[in-house]
């Protein structure tokens, strides 16, 4: 990471810190231990796609991203470029030959039960402040970043605290696969890791969820 790539973290970083965070709407359908089922409004993306196991694709799918809030932009109507302001959570998901990425979220998967941590290629999301459209949001001046609107899903939900390592995200990935099938759920997307909190942060209050979307009329059984 370059000394500009590092300046430019601990400025996004402490600036999520330093104000309350923005995160996406959602209503809990319904809520079982750690598990919740989550209707989300329709949200507008900045994402990237990026190679690398699941720590390196994250970071460097991170400071992309991060680059295009703090200020590698141009406005939308002309002029100069706009911060953007952080929000939460940063989503990290696999990709594979099989994600078809044609539809708004993915909806072709290898499978929820395939390996969470075994990609070599992700999906690395933030989701856009509530008040930006497509017509009024900055645009990025890096062409690896792209600006996409997602319509309302459901999803399903398995919440934790703690450290991120390869082998607890797929444990809980697959807590929440098993889950998604005891309820008879219907599975529509691969999982995606949510991180909602800065790297100091301690672990016990850590916030991360694994979340895969489902199809809303099971949902509503």
């Amino acid at each position: 990471m370059n000394l500009r790539h590092l300046l430019l973290t601990g400025l996004l970083l402490c600036q999520q810190a330093a104000m309350a965070i923005e995160e996406p709407a959602f209503k809990v359908i319904s809520k079982s231990g750690s598990f919740e089922i989550r209707q989300y409004a329709p949200m507008l993306v900045a994402e990237t796609m990026v190679e690398g196991d699941m720590d390196e694709a994250s970071n460097r799918g991170f400071r992309r991203i991060a680059d295009y809030i703090f200020g590698n932009n141009q406005a939308a109507q002309g002029g100069t470029s706009a911060k953007i302001a952080m929000t939460a959570p940063v989503t990290l998901e696999p990709q594979s030959e099989k994600i078809a990425m044609t539809a708004p979220v993915t909806v072709s998967t290898a499978g929820p039960e395939s390996a969470m941590t075994a990609s070599n290629k992700w999906r690395v999301h933030f989701v856009m402040p509530s008040q930006y459209t497509l017509a009024n949001i900055p645009q990025p001046k890096n062409s690896e970043v792209k600006l996409r609107e997602i319509p309302g899903k459901v999803f399903a939900v398995n919440g934790y605290t703690g450290f991120n390592t390869e082998a607890r995200v797929q444990s809980k990935t697959d807590e929440l696969s098993a889950w998604v099938s005891s309820q008879k759920l219907k599975p529509l997307s691969s999982p995606q890791l949510s991180r909602y909190d800065p790297p100091w942060t301690l672990p016990m209050f850590r916030r991360n969820e694994i979340m895969i979307e489902i199809e809303a009329a099971k949902a509503g059984n």
